[in-house]
């Protein structure tokens, strides 16, 4: 069965890894490609590798009214520039948003698949997690749900790749400024601690409160979230919990040791480790991912799969890339 798909943002980072996952897919057929600066060329001329039966498509500008006949569409675009435009798209097409505008959102489902993938299965609206929060909820969810952590008390210092900020960044995103440095953004104000409290909210059935501090560091792809918690579990608890927690989860694997986002690159995979200390009430929870991958388009295509019905893990399955 060759399902249809769309994808809109497609010359940005996460656009692009959704285009490279799609023309993989032993069941999408992508049909539909739209942009902004990039509308008239041939994909091939933004992506010289593509196999041959997409290298003539053409990239459309983006009118949310004017779209083909789409089984799927995937939207990435800048947080703030989707929202009433996805309002137009048929009810028919269903959407995977990679954007923020519609996490938690009335009518719309938060596509966290390795913890909620029940929820996602039949739905037409998926709101894709954040890539931060893809790394930090799939790293506490196990202590969360089983109330071995206070949720009121969290630290969560997480690091991430440039492509993190998106094609579209500014000068400040270039070699020469990020190279050889590590900034701290987004402090006390990132657009990512809303969606992380209301998830941990609904995984502990308690008001989860949450410090959060990202840092931009000189790497193209990754993340590693490295999340402080109150709670007096040992080290191997932590982890027989998690491995019982996420039993039989294609995506998550959980280490006996602290994860390097490396091991991620080019995959949907989400690696979690854990390292407590009872006697001082603390337990240090880790995840990496790849922020393109499960962090964005992976995650994005895992979300499409459950919604069309596909195997979870149909296109996914590529094995990262080293070095």
């Amino acid at each position: 069965m060759s399902i249809r798909v769309g994808i809109v943002g497609i010359s940005g980072y996460g656009g692009g890894e959704a285009l490279r996952l799609c023309a993989n897919h032993p069941a999408f057929q992508l049909v539909y490609a739209a942009g902004e600066s990039s509308a008239g060329q041939k994909l091939i001329e933004r992506f010289p590798s593509l196999p041959q039966n997409l290298a003539g498509l053409v990239i459309q500008k983006w009118d949310p009214t004017a779209l083909p006949d789409l089984d799927v569409l995937f939207a990435s675009l800048p947080t703030g520039k989707s929202k009433e435009a996805l309002a137009r798209v048929p009810a028919k097409t269903k959407i995977v948003d990679i954007g923020g505008d519609h996490r938690f959102v009335d009518g719309w489902t938060y596509g966290l698949a390795d913890i909620w993938p029940e929820q996602l299965r039949g739905k037409t609206r998926i709101a894709n997690p954040g890539c931060y929060p893809a790394a930090t909820l799939t790293a506490l969810a196990p202590l969360a749900a089983a109330g071995l952590i206070d949720v009121t008390t969290i630290i969560i210092d997480a690091k991430s790749g440039v492509s993190g900020a998106g094609r579209g960044g500014s000068s400040a995103f270039g070699y020469a400024e990020v190279n050889e440095d590590v900034m701290a953004y987004g402090l006390l104000k990132h657009a990512h601690v809303p969606e992380m409290t209301s998830a941990l909210s609904q995984l502990s059935g308690k008001p989860a409160q949450l410090t959060f501090t990202p840092h931009l560091i000189p790497m193209t792809r990754g993340i590693l979230s490295t999340c402080y918690a109150r709670g007096s579990a040992t080290t191997q608890e932590c982890l027989e919990l998690a491995r019982k927690f996420y039993a039989n989860r294609p995506f998550v694997r959980v280490t006996d040791k602290p994860p390097h986002t490396k091991w991620a690159t080019g995959t949907n995979l989400v690696y979690v480790s854990y390292a407590a200390d009872p006697a001082r009430n603390l337990i240090i929870a880790l995840g990496a991912i790849d922020n393109l991958g499960k962090g964005a388009a992976g995650q994005a295509v895992q979300n499409a799969n459950l919604i069309t019905g596909q195997p979870e893990t149909a296109g996914l399955e590529g094995v990262a890339l080293w070095p």
